[in-house]
């Protein structure tokens, strides 16, 4: 059995999709049967195919011990699945359930696991193998941390114990800030224990990738170099492989460190990562920690070295050697041999701080970041410059107007910007002593960022060549390479294309909020099926932790920004028979007019197709055409437009920039005032004769999605969600559930042919979503994506048709009429529900409150056979477990406010207590629903926020309304956050909660695999 790591959330990302995906193919090979439990639709890994039995369940030990039972497996292998799956394996051994069905873990056993996730324990492993660790104490209580911190001292550096992604901790300097910080890394802290260490800050940061076989052969895989100093999570630092500061006596100390470390913690089949920090004055070196898995840094290492850790770590958990292991990419060496590379890596992060507008943007030890990109290069500074332009960011740092006096305090604080305003410091002559003294960067670093600054283009001075990835630094010729460009002053290409005609998909880039890991999922399905097709399936992509940059997934992989120039040269090389543009999401889509333009042969849906679903105006006119209704709606070019055409549209208004990807900056405002307000704060963004889109935002509506497939004369729709929420909530963000659960055949019915319309009318080859709202019994069409979506691979898991795949088949020239697709409107005998998975615990000072801008990170899925216990599911798997009795608060707009007695009713009658504020309450108590009313926060203590601080609520259910500063409301889901209760901020959700909790209490529901869920569909699931 193979646990994956749950929902992508900050910390624990697409890397995991990518370890356990490479786990499950070698597994498979082995001849080992696969049972897999992972609660995340959008992975590769939990497609049917990879596993002989796939569960998507909540991750946690009630589920996961029902799948034992049932599957019987005779090991459990827990390290390839995050610290999700390593907390979830300690938990299954210590209640007993491991050993009550006779499974082995493997991998890493109990007790080395306790004593690298348990910091006194890990402590004293490293003490007693001779290894210096920063001073430190343990606390298990805010007393027992005052007392260790006089010892110590400030500052300190605060470090839960089983946690991820530094969750929890920080620095603390005052002693106010360390009462704080303390408290929130007890809390956040699933054995409720702390880490006080010493400060390093300022030190070198440095990670080495160490794997170890039952028989004590350790190697090390790679080294990497955080350009930030200690202080920065090594997830949100720019970093490089290999290192390039050490001296050989020093980074041989670190190996023999590491080495020591893997053996004292008892890892002897698998990988782990063992992090340093350097004292550059004196060459001290403390070991900071140890990851007993793959971890972040192992995806980056295997992509940085060819060197695929996953695999090599699941062969050595069912008993290889690592010189029985052969290396896939030279087929001559076994895995024995240390790689070497004869290149530069560097990942730069991806920050999401514009969808938080508040929250501070320093970077500490508790990680920010929501994904990363990579870049291989001959030198430093061409890696390093290939990575500034493989981020996708939204907008440039915003540098102008400032001093360079200023640009130096600037880059004194760690933040999402500072290389960028270190490059800019660098420009304007900035002395990098000073520099370095106010940054603690290393002279290297600065000297080659110098070089960079004073020429740009000096590293892609010649020709540029495509070099392979070899894991030997050429030593022996590499059978599965993959490319990355370098410039020379001459040279030839090592690119060795085969016989058959290629096709070249471009992938997502790094991961950020509303681009994820479901278009990677899409573009993995189109290589699987070029491939089937007799093609070579090329990729190209920059994201390290995803399954389509390992190099096994394409014939041919390039490790390449997505840029219009970087994409050329890759089609200069290949001379494809077509380019896939419509899988990676609006990354490459927004180069397909002039990927079109300089001659490329686009496939599926053409560029003119895409425009016109695009063009408001144009798409209105299509819709008119075809006889179908859009809420009413302008375009307005300033300030002053927007203000007076306003009115016509008519209040509420949904606004929205024209440039918008996951929502960005859109917003719902009620009054002319309310968008003055909003026009005011955008100005930057809507300057300059940018349109600004005006539509009627249509209340208390039916948001619904639709993912289709066409052909060009056939369309075939794939999947109908509802949506929980009502409209106004941003699709990414809001709980869908497949098939809709209250909708009519006569709606339905007017779906499926409004979609089929749209995607003739628009002359879709591929995929098609579309987004609508029922408003009453009418059917509006919202907006049409002609290309993959995000809900693609959760309604191919929920059917059982994969839709990627098919609409490439498609692409490539096949007729729908040709797919033997199932009936569109099959009985499927199963509910299966998508809920969003948001960071708000990350980002203290953010409002919790959804709207129509996108916030999530990732997404689960919950299947059983009815609505409220798929509800249940998805609920538990997102980390907003139900509670089954206690007491719910409940507090609304006026305009919810007769609907909110309902939602009381049904909480009162299944046992709990129901408290609200004054307003809500007498609306609940009209009803003859018993209530108790609550404080309001500006009607003294004890008000509502003391009630959640003290453990007396068990689910809040707030609706607000409007965007303007409401204090109560902020409070009280700041409060409930920080807390972990569920906060529900639609009444829909709130009855869909109390639906769920009513279906909880008749028992747990079967647990199914998808296999056995797909077989029982009616027509016998989808075509191979």
């Amino acid at each position: 059995m193979l646990l994956g790591s749950g929902p992508i959330v900050i910390g624990q990302a697409a890397e995991f999709d990518y370890s356990g995906t490479q786990a499950c193919k070698v597994l498979r090979e082995e001849g080992y049967e696969i049972v897999l439990v992972n609660s995340n639709p959008a992975t590769i890994m939990t497609d049917p195919e990879f596993a002989d039995a796939t569960y998507v369940e909540p991750l946690l030990p009630g589920p996961v011990a029902q799948v034992i039972e049932k599957e019987r497996p005779d090991a459990l292998l827990p390290t390839l699945g995050g610290g999700t799956a390593l907390n979830l394996a300690r938990i299954l051994h210590e209640d007993g359930t491991l050993e009550r069905h006779g499974v082995e873990l493997i991998g890493a056993d109990y007790d080395a696991i306790a004593r690298a996730e348990d910091r006194d324990l890990f402590r004293e492993t490293m003490h007693g193998a001779g290894l210096r660790v920063p001073r430190s104490a343990i606390a298990t209580t805010l007393a027992e941390a005052e007392a260790a911190r006089d010892d110590i001292g400030l500052p300190v550096i605060v470090r839960p114990a089983f946690t991820l992604g530094g969750w929890g901790g920080g620095v603390a300097t005052t002693p106010a800030q360390f009462r704080e910080v303390v408290s929130r890394g007890l809390a956040a802290s699933p054995i409720g224990q702390v880490l006080l260490d010493e400060s390093v800050l300022g030190w070198g940061e440095f990670e080495l990738e160490v794997m170890r076989d039952r028989n004590d052969n350790v190697v090390i895989v790679c080294s990497i170099e955080n350009l930030d100093p200690m202080g920065v999570h090594t997830g949100d630092s720019v970093c490089v492989a290999p290192q390039q500061t050490l001296s050989d006596r020093q980074y041989q100390r670190l190996r023999d460190q590491a080495i020591a470390a893997i053996r004292a913690v008892g890892v002897e089949t698998g990988g782990s990562n063992v992090q340093f920090a350097v004292n550059p004055a004196t060459d001290e070196i403390v070991v900071i920690e140890m990851n007993p898995r793959v971890s972040r840094s192992s995806a980056l290492a295997s992509k940085a070295t060819g060197f695929p850790i996953a695999k090599i770590a699941a062969r050595l958990a069912v008993g290889y050697a690592l010189e029985e292991i052969d290396n896939d990419i030279t087929r001559r060496t076994p895995a024995s041999f240390e790689p070497a590379i004869d290149y530069t890596v560097v990942k730069w992060p991806r920050f999401a701080f514009e969808k938080f507008p508040g929250i501070d943007p320093e970077l500490t030890t508790h990680m920010k970041s929501v994904g990363e990109a990579m870049a291989i290069g001959r030198t430093f500074q061409q890696a390093f410059a290939k990575a500034l332009r493989s981020r996708e960011l939204d907008a440039p740092a915003r540098l102008e107007g400032l001093g360079l006096d200023e640009l130096l305090d600037r880059a004194s604080t760690a933040g999402p910007d500072r290389f960028d305003i270190v490059l800019e410091a660098l420009r304007r002559g900035a002395d990098r002593e000073d520099l370095h003294a106010r940054t603690s960067i290393d002279p290297w670093f600065l000297r080659e960022l110098a070089e960079l600054a004073a020429d740009p283009e000096a590293p892609f001075a010649g020709t540029r060549t495509y070099k392979a990835v070899d894991t030997c630094a050429a030593e022996f010729e590499a059978q599965t390479p993959y490319f990355y460009s370098s410039w020379e002053r001459s040279g030839a290409s090592e690119v060795r294309r085969g016989e058959n005609p290629s096709v070249v998909i471009l992938g997502a880039g790094p991961n950020r909020i509303g681009q994820g890991i479901e278009f990677d999922y899409c573009c993995v399905h189109a290589a699987m099926e070029v491939r089937a097709s007799g093609r070579e399936a090329v990729m190209v992509n920059c994201n390290p932790e995803t399954v389509s940059t390992d190099y096994d997934t394409s014939d041919r992989l390039y490790f390449e920004p997505l840029t219009l120039e970087d994409v050329l040269g890759v089609l200069e090389v290949e001379r494809p028979e077509g380019v896939i543009v419509t899988f990676g999401g609006q990354t490459p889509l927004k180069l397909a007019a002039a990927l079109a333009e300089a001659g490329a042969p686009l496939l599926g849906t053409s560029v003119e197709s895409i425009d016109l679903a695009e063009d408001r105006g144009r798409f209105s006119g299509l819709l008119a055409q075809l006889g179908l209704q859009a809420p009413p709606y302008a375009t307005a070019h300033g300030i002053d437009e927007a203000l007076a055409r306003a009115p016509e549209v008519g209040f509420p208004l949904l606004v929205r920039p024209s440039y918008v990807l996951g929502g960005r900056a859109m917003e719902i405002v009620y009054d002319l005032d309310g968008l003055a307000d909003y026009l005011f704060r955008h100005a930057a963004a809507n300057g300059d004769g940018k349109a600004i889109f005006l539509d009627r935002f249509l209340e208390n509506a039916i948001e619904v999605d639709v993912d289709a497939l066409c052909d060009g004369e056939r369309a075939y729709v794939g999947g109908v969600m509802q949506h929980v929420e009502e409209a106004g909530i941003h699709s990414g963000d809001s709980a869908c559930v497949l098939p809709p659960h209250s909708l009519g055949e006569e709606m339905l019915a007017a779906l499926h042919e409004q979609t089929r319309a749209i995607a003739l009318g628009l002359g879709v080859v591929g995929l098609l979503n579309v987004q609508y709202a029922v408003h009453g019994d009418r059917l509006y069409v919202i907006e049409a994506n002609p290309r993959a979506s995000r809900t693609v691979p959760f309604v191919s898991k929920a059917t059982g048709v994969p839709l990627a795949k098919l609409a490439c088949r498609i692409m490539l020239g096949a007729k729908i009429d040709e797919l033997d697709l199932p009936p569109e409107s099959r009985p499927l005998g199963h509910v299966s529900v998508k809920e969003a998975v948001l960071p708000f615990d990350r980002f203290a000072g953010t409002d919790p409150l959804m709207g129509p801008e996108m916030r999530s990170t990732g997404e689960v899925m919950g299947v059983a056979p009815d609505f409220p216990a798929a509800f249940a599911k998805a609920q538990a798997a997102a980390g907003a477990q139900l509670p089954a009795t206690g007491t719910v608060f409940i507090t609304v707009t006026d305009t919810d406010k007769p609907a909110a007695s309902t939602v009381a009713a049904q909480f009162h009658d299944l046992g709990f207590r129901v408290v609200a504020t004054s307003g809500t309450a007498q609306a609940i108590s009209r009803m003859g629903v018993p209530v108790t009313t609550l404080n309001k926060l500006g009607e003294g203590s004890p008000h509502v926020v003391d009630w959640i601080e003290n453990g007396d609520v068990d689910m809040v259910i707030n609706t607000p309304v409007g965007t303007g500063a409401r204090v109560d409301g902020y409070e009280i889901r700041s409060a409930a956050v920080a807390r972990g209760i569920p906060c529900i901020t639609t009444l829909s959700g709130g009855i869909a909660a109390a639906r769920a909790i009513a279906a909880a209490r008749h028992g747990d529901p079967e647990v199914l695999s998808l296999q056995e869920i797909h077989a029982r569909v009616d027509g016998v699931g989808a075509p191979a």
